[in-house]
This record gives structure tokens, sequence and C-alpha cells, in this order.
């Protein structure tokens, strides 16, 4: 089955008792048992929910997986994976990635007794030194938020192997429409699906995807345990979005390099960040693993000042000023006090995260109305 007819069938059936094609909110919290311990398969909503099932599943199909899991935001899921380590178990993450994943490692986990390196994964290699017989888990992006760095699944895949550690990729950027990780080696896949797989910028969502019917089990352990669970109506709205993923990812896809070739070639930009320039560092990488490159990417002005690139955000019409991404409409941000602000601030400078950095999620409006607005700002 082709990937677009894959996204609008996946984990879909009519609902047996109506016949309606859409599957149901079940708003409820608890099911009727016929007796002690027999039930149609559902006790209660934490656990199980129709709604939730339906989504677990589809999830699976679009990431060429056998599991789904869904949890009530990126970030729950993240924490989901974390929990499968150990007091003195080590993680391997990249240098460059959202600033609520690091804020998570750092804050939250370091304090248990769980060590993270953070390393510059565009080349597999940086992370053999520190790999260990601690070492449980590497976390990596690709492409990264917000530097669009691009990391070779595959060859981490190898070293994770050997180390006998897991693999866990976040596809956020990429969505499962140009990348399927599992496909590559990776172990674990997570999305924040408040981004692309919903697409509509109206619900927050995480989940998981995965091969291993063991780590499954642990991970839906944790999920049932811990009870960072979606609601149904999150759940249905996620299933809507992915039926059209195909489409507005094309179109993001399309608008992204018009829009990175107008910056580009712009008299006052610096810089651009987007993985689809063939002189990328790592595009014949990108190009093996993506099936496109997205709307998402970052870029610098010549005049690199913070009160410059604040002017320009604060002048945009069309790309509203806002954390987040993935939604059918343009957003630009400021990584140093918006989505990343919870790094320090030598940490983001080293790993080139200027305080003048500004990202852009691209839509799916017109694209000449996208590169006229930026024009006008950029002024």
């Amino acid at each position: 089955m082709k990937l677009a007819t894959k996204l609008i069938h996946a984990g879909m059936e009519p609902d047996p008792s109506t016949g309606a094609i859409m599957t149901p909110i079940y708003q409820t919290s608890t099911y009727v048992q016929t007796a002690p311990g027999q039930h149609k398969g559902y006790e209660y909503a934490r656990s199980q929910n129709p709604t939730r099932k339906a989504l677990e599943d589809a999830l699976a199909v679009i990431e060429n997986g056998k599991f789904g899991l869904s949890f009530s935001s990126g970030v729950a899921a993240t924490d989901a994976v974390i929990k499968l380590l150990s007091p003195g178990d080590e993680v391997i993450a990249a240098a460059d990635m959202y600033g609520g994943t690091y804020r998570l490692f750092s804050k939250i986990f370091e304090k248990y007794g769980i060590k993270f390196h953070y390393v510059d994964m565009s080349n597999a290699d940086n992370i053999k030194p520190y790999v260990n017989s601690n070492t449980k888990l590497i976390w990596t992006e690709t492409p990264t938020n917000p530097l669009m760095n691009i990391t070779d699944i595959e060859a981490l895949s190898v070293i994770a192997k050997q180390a006998n550690a897991l693999l866990c990729v976040d596809n956020t950027f990429a969505s499962p429409y140009l990348q399927n990780p599992l496909d590559f080696g990776a172990d674990i896949v997570m999305h924040s699906a408040t981004k692309y797989l919903g697409g509509h910028s109206d619900v927050i969502h995480g989940c998981l995807m995965l091969n291993d019917q063991a780590l499954r089990d642990q991970l839906y352990f944790i999920q049932k345990s811990c009870g960072a669970v979606p609601g149904p109506q999150d759940c249905f709205l996620i299933l809507r979005g992915i039926k059209t993923l195909h489409v507005r990812m094309q179109r993001h896809s399309e608008n992204g390099r018009k829009v990175a070739e107008f910056l580009r070639n712009h008299p006052k930009v610096e810089r651009v960040y987007w993985c689809g320039f063939e002189d990328h560092p790592n595009y014949d990488i990108a190009k093996k693993q993506m099936r496109d490159f997205g709307g998402m990417m970052s870029f610098t002005l010549k005049n690199d000042s913070v009160e410059t690139a604040v002017k320009l955000m604060s002048s945009t019409k069309l790309f509203a000023l806002a954390e987040s991404l993935g939604g059918v409409e343009s957003l630009i941000n400021h990584p140093a006090s918006m989505t990343h602000a919870s790094i320090p601030r030598e940490e983001r400078i080293k790993n080139g995260l200027s305080d003048s950095l500004m990202r852009l999620s691209v839509g799916i409006e017109d694209a000449d109305d996208l590169i006229e607005d930026l024009n006008n700002a950029i002024g």
C-alpha cells in the first residue's frame, strides 16, 4: 500500500455498531463488566480507550512499526522512554535538540542518578568516546531543532546495537511522511504529535512507535502506571490530522524550498539553516533518509543583533510570532527566548544557537504571500 493511501486508512475501521466511517469519540472513564474481570477488552480509560486504540494502531502503521503508544504530550512520551532507565545508566543525547527535552533530562532526571552526555551527532563517530558499559540509550533528533543538523540514523543504530543500547529518534520535524527511522534501525520513534501529525495547532499529544513486543510492554506499563495519557477528543483530532498529512507535507515542503531559497538569496540574510540545500554538510544523508526536506528552517541576518531580529519577528503579518510548529499556518519563533530558553546561554552558543537566530515553520499558505511578508519584515 502506498503511503498516501496508508495515511488515510491506517487503523481505521467503520464503527461496528453504526457504520460510522470516523472512529467515535469514546468519552467514558470506565466500562461495564459482565462479571469481575470479564469485559470486552476495556476496563478503565487510563489503561484503554477505543479511540486511543484506533490511533495507536494507525501510528504504528504510518511509521512502519508494529506498536504505537499515545501520550498526553511529546514531553510525556519522552518521559516514558527515560523511565525505562535506572540510576547509574547513561544517555548520549544530541547537543542540538528541543529545549524542553534538554530541560527534562537536565532538571528532572539527572537528580535521579541518570547521566547525560550532549554530543554533536552530525558525525556519528563523535559519540563513540562516550559509549561505555553504562550506556543504555542514544537519543537523537534529525533534522535537529533548530539548526537543522542531520544525523545518520543507520550509523547510530550500528553503534547502539554494538553497545546493547536503545536508539530513540525524535522524528517530529520530518514526520512519518518524510522519514521512517524504524526502517533505518531505530528502536523507538518519538513524535510531538502536537506538530505535523495533528497539523492544525489545536491539540497537545505525543506518541511512540516501535517493533519490539517486550519493549512495548514495558512502555505500556509506564503509560498505564504513570497516567500521562491523552483524552479521546485529543486522539480523535490526531486521527483526523493523519488523514491529510501527505497533502500538507507536500505543500510544507514545496513552500519550504521556495522560502529557503528566497532567504538565501536575500542581501540582508547571513545564513539559512535548511537541510535541503545541496551544500548542507549532511545533504547526502538527508537525501538517503528523507523523501523531501520539509518546511522547517532557521536563519540569521547580516546585521546580527538581537534587536534587529526582534524587530523583524514583530513585523511579520502572516508569520505569527509563537512557539510550536507544524500547523497549517506559518510561524516565526525566537529559540533563545522561547523554545530553547531552558538551555543555558553558554550551552546554546557553544552549539551554534545564537541569540539572534530565528526559526520558521513554513505553513501551507501561498508561497508568494509568505515571501512578500518576510521581505517586508526584513526591510
